[in-house]
């Protein structure tokens, strides 16, 4: 279980940087291997046949380290959505034995479902040039990637120091319930200054993404990795076909937390209902937490209005710059465009950012 001391200092990324490598004397160096191939190997055709022929190490009896465990979630997790959304040929209707009963087992044991989500594409996805540095672009790069172009480091990137951002947040949430709890108008306001810049500089680094991303590469090239799976046999585990969603920032905890926090209300709809469903690919400390952050006091009625206000737009900008993101990079190339999780996003985040700044304090 993961204490608020450490969600207050490293947020939803992992307290120790991840794993990058198992290193050559371990029984799955293989893995990093394949890692450091798979973008050169989707490039050929026969890709799928080499995969099935794949010997992979499984994971012993008794658990290994988490840091090991999530790398080898990433490795298999990409590799997995690598086979069945091969760029340039048919989604696949199978995973073979040899991908998917190790894949299931890794996840299994994470309580997740069997699919590459946010947390193994981003929150496990991620090294430091300078480790004294700061989590941010420019000191941070990927572990794991399905092409060679650096528009996928980029957006997976931009997320990991959004993330990072995310613990000044989930730090000014721990001072407000306790401000709340005391009744203190000014510690709670402290907090909430501090709730209000955090979020501001998020929405300042996720405009960041056109700077090194190309919304033509990004639709053709990587994002159909990270497409859902859409009646999927996983051989060797269940002869019963199943959907996955695909890896998707709706999974990331810190828009749920802030939104818990605010005690927004979102009007029940298969919206809603999707985002509760978001929560099952989410690592289990953090559907935990998002719980906690649920049953906190509203600050609604003691913070100042105009911080409250700041907050909710700040949030509704995040939300907005992602809507506009989505309508570039997505919608401008398809008539029907559907998120990568299997949704009608642009109708949803308009719904959400209504909502959002209907909750203001007139």
């Amino acid at each position: 279980m993961i204490s608020d001391a450490q969600f207050a200092t490293h947020g939803f990324l992992p307290a120790e940087d991840p794993l990058i490598r198992f290193g050559d004397g371990s029984e799955f160096a293989p893995l990093d291997e394949l890692g450091d191939n798979l973008p050169s190997l989707l490039e050929d055709p026969g890709f799928r046949s080499y995969a099935r022929g794949l010997r992979l190490p499984p994971l012993p009896v008794t658990d290994p380290s988490l840091p090991v465990l999530r790398l080898y979630y990433v490795r298999l997790g990409f590799l997995a959505s690598a086979y069945i959304n091969q760029v340039g040929a048919e989604p696949m209707r199978s995973l073979p034995s040899n991908i998917a009963v190790p894949l299931c087992d890794v996840c299994a044991r994470l309580e997740r479902p069997p699919i590459l989500s946010y947390d193994g594409y981003a929150l496990f996805n991620w090294k430091r040039f300078d480790p004294a540095g700061p989590i941010a672009l420019g000191n941070i790069d990927t572990v794991q990637n399905f092409v060679k172009l650096y528009d996928e480091h980029w957006f997976i990137l931009v997320h990991v120091e959004i993330e990072a951002i995310a613990a000044r947040l989930l730090a000014a949430f721990f001072d407000a319930e306790q401000a709340v709890a005391a009744g203190d108008r000014s510690a709670l306001d402290a907090a909430m200054r501090r709730v209000v810049g955090a979020v501001w500089e998020q929405v300042r680094v996720l405009r960041r993404i056109p700077e090194k991303m190309d919304p033509a590469l990004y639709y053709k090239t990587f994002r159909p990795y990270i497409r859902f799976f859409e009646s999927v046999v996983y051989e060797g585990v269940d002869i019963a076909p199943m959907d996955q969603r695909g890896e998707t920032g709706a999974q990331s905890s810190v828009v749920p937390a802030l939104v818990a926090f605010l005690k927004i209300p979102h009007k029940p709809t298969r919206l809603t209902d999707h985002l509760e469903d978001m929560r099952r690919y989410m690592p289990a400390e953090h559907r935990a937490f998002l719980r906690r952050v649920e049953a906190m006091p509203s600050v609604r009625d003691l913070a100042d209005k105009t911080l409250f206000n700041e907050a909710l737009e700040a949030l509704a900008s995040f939300r907005e710059t992602h809507l506009n993101f989505a309508q570039e990079y997505i919608a401008r190339w398809v008539e029907d465009p559907r998120g990568t999780g299997g949704t009608p996003y642009l109708e949803w985040l308009g719904q959400l950012i209504a909502e959002t700044r209907a909750y203001k304090v007139v």
